[in-house]
């Protein structure tokens, strides 16, 4: 007797379901449900908070940690124009984290069942369930377990009374990242440049969900060959196929 495939019954808590798809999970999963009502996660109600973050608490949260990391390195000797360039490659760090994590590890193909599971926790959830405004930025509280070792590598790479200045311009990167992948779903944009790039994400959800990585910017994706082709490029592609 042939074994029924799994069906998810998205009437229930997801978390504990999706990695019982198997290798049918990223067929599942890169089909987006378009509503801005979230799905049920957990059946804890602790954990399905958790889970949930409105957006404006990123910038609340984090905004002071910059700031007083930038005040760290001034009390330390820095220059006010000085900490500005230490700010702005930190935020130019984060940009190329920003499109590394996106395209290596939110993308990474899963089929095991924890595989699967910790995936839809990272990323999955937010290509199938597009526009729920509730888990479009990043839980502080996972933020804060990731904090650790991004602290320890801007210590590895600069001298202590850099290391707070770079940290926080990184860490401003992530807010300013954070954001904008809000704004970029709900916004609805009035000048080009946003216009432009809240078209380029979309495209990233519903039509080429393996190009197209950038958030804030395209420069890596122009830079890594990932930059995804013109709606009259794919059109042609497809009807030469």
């Amino acid at each position: 007797m042939v074994a029924q495939p799994f069906t998810v019954d998205l009437n229930k808590p997801l978390v504990f379901q999706v990695g019982h798809l198997g290798e049918s999970y990223q067929e599942w999963v890169h089909q987006p449900i378009v509503s801005k009502e979230g799905p049920r996660f957990f059946a804890n109600d602790i954990l399905e908070f958790l889970t949930r973050t409105v957006w404006w608490v990123i910038p609340l949260i984090w905004l002071p940690v910059v700031c007083w990391l930038v005040y760290r390195s001034f009390q330390m000797g820095h220059t006010l124009p000085q900490i500005a360039v230490i700010v702005t490659f930190g935020i130019f760090v984060w940009t190329l984290l920003e499109y590394t994590l996106h395209r290596f590890l939110f993308h990474i193909k899963t089929k095991s069942y924890w595989g699967n599971t910790i995936h839809y926790l990272l990323h999955g959830c937010h290509h199938k369930h597009p526009m729920d405004g509730l888990r479009l930025v990043f839980p502080p509280a996972g933020t804060t377990i990731l904090l650790v070792p991004f602290w320890n590598f801007a210590k590895l790479i600069s001298t202590p009374s850099i290391a707070p200045a770079l940290f926080g311009g990184s860490l401003l990167g992530y807010i300013i990242y954070d954001v904008t992948h809000y704004y970029l779903h709900h916004g609805q944009p009035s000048s080009e440049v946003p216009r432009n790039l809240k078209k380029y994400h979309m495209n990233h959800h519903f039509r080429i969900q393996n190009k197209g990585f950038g958030i804030t910017s395209s420069v890596w994706d122009k830079a890594f060959g990932t930059l995804p082709p013109s709606k009259a490029v794919a059109a042609g592609a497809a009807r030469s196929r």
